[in-house]
């Protein structure tokens, strides 16, 4: 893998977040969301906004629906061509997240154009490109506009049979979680804000957010797989208790069971931890319970904001093996059984 390509102007000075660290903190878009105007809701529509699900899904006949998902935020890093690649990927995922395959996309672009160089943002473009090419898909059209900060994304569409549909919002009690990928992306985001990411460690961040989450094509067509959801800005906790509330579940994590990043702990011991990760513990902190002997360093991890994070599956029980291999067919190295969804309320344990 290549250095990375730093324009002389950082592109992560232009923003004031970065990543999927960008979204609106949790409880803040509960609030939003909860005081919406009733919209048109068609039978067809198979999924919408009631449980915060990864991607809306729309049915065409017994055996299509169009699943179409929309995801952009500004620099994480500093290459543009990394910037593009690690945004299109997070983009993507939210299809496979809904156990469906990509067909085509549509660029989201804001940029400054009186202070970004039109080179810097081609390459932004073509990291885009280059993921898209990946997964199989044309970006077939979207939209610019001239912005004060960086922003890139896509506008993500995939089919998938209507009996194929992978919610968040449909485990079971006594379902396993695993986990595809390690956790660590927003506290590598901000070791390298602060120049104190290691060259190491930067490729081993551009690996894991570029990695297409793929297996969820194969998880949709898994009966024994209940519920699926990708790890994004709410961190680990977050979207897990999204899951939880649309399930109407409680799930246990075994934290020495989570896969990170390589140094996490060194990182965190310095003090790299972003905003958004107290901003989600006030989100959601009243939901979750952490055994006695657990520092403040879980809950940093947990709340850790993910760009581009791993795939988190429900499947049943005797299913667990065959759900590991898939991760490992498609080189999902980390993949882990991280916990299982309990009976009772929304909450999560972590011990």
């Amino acid at each position: 893998m290549n250095a990375p390509h730093v324009p002389s102007l950082r592109l992560t000075q232009l923003s004031h977040g970065g990543g999927c660290g960008c979204k609106i903190a949790p409880g803040v878009l509960q609030e939003l969301v909860a005081k919406a105007a009733a919209s048109l809701v068609p039978p067809a529509l198979l999924v919408g906004i009631d449980t915060a699900d990864d991607a809306a899904v729309y049915k065409i006949n017994e055996h299509q629906a169009i699943v179409a998902t929309t995801d952009f935020f500004m620099p994480i890093v500093d290459d543009p061509f990394d910037f593009g690649a690690i945004a299109a990927t997070n983009a993507i995922s939210d299809v496979y997240a809904m156990g469906a395959t990509p067909l085509f996309a549509l660029a989201v672009v804001g940029m400054p154009i009186a202070t970004l160089p039109i080179e810097t943002i081609r390459k932004v473009l073509e990291g885009g490109e280059a993921i898209c090419a990946k997964a199989g898909i044309p970006i077939a059209g979207g939209h610019t506009i001239d912005s004060t900060e960086p922003i890139y994304g896509l506008v993500a569409i995939g089919l998938v049979d209507p009996k194929n549909v992978k919610r968040n919002a449909t485990a079971r009690t006594g379902d396993r979680l695993i986990l595809g990928k390690p956790l660590g992306v927003g506290i590598y985001s901000a070791a390298f804000r602060k120049e104190k990411l290691s060259p190491d460690r930067y490729r081993a961040l551009l690996s894991s957010t570029t990695q297409l989450n793929t297996p969820g094509i194969e998880f949709g067509r898994m009966p024994d797989v209940h519920a699926m959801t990708d790890v994004t800005g709410f961190g680990l906790l977050g979207h897990l208790l999204e899951m939880c509330r649309g399930s109407g579940a409680a799930a246990t994590i075994e934290l020495a069971q989570i896969p990170l990043l390589p140094g996490v702990h060194e990182l965190l011991s310095e003090g790299h931890v972003t905003g958004a990760s107290a901003r989600n513990w006030t989100g959601y902190g009243h939901e979750v319970t952490l055994a006695p002997h657990l520092d403040n360093t879980a809950q940093m991890l947990l709340t850790d904001p993910q760009t581009s994070g791993g795939l988190l599956v429900a499947c049943a029980a005797d299913a667990v093996d065959r759900v590991l291999a898939v991760f490992a067919g498609q080189d999902f190295a980390h993949a882990a059984a991280i916990g299982t969804i309990t009976g009772g309320p929304a909450h999560v344990t972590v011990r």
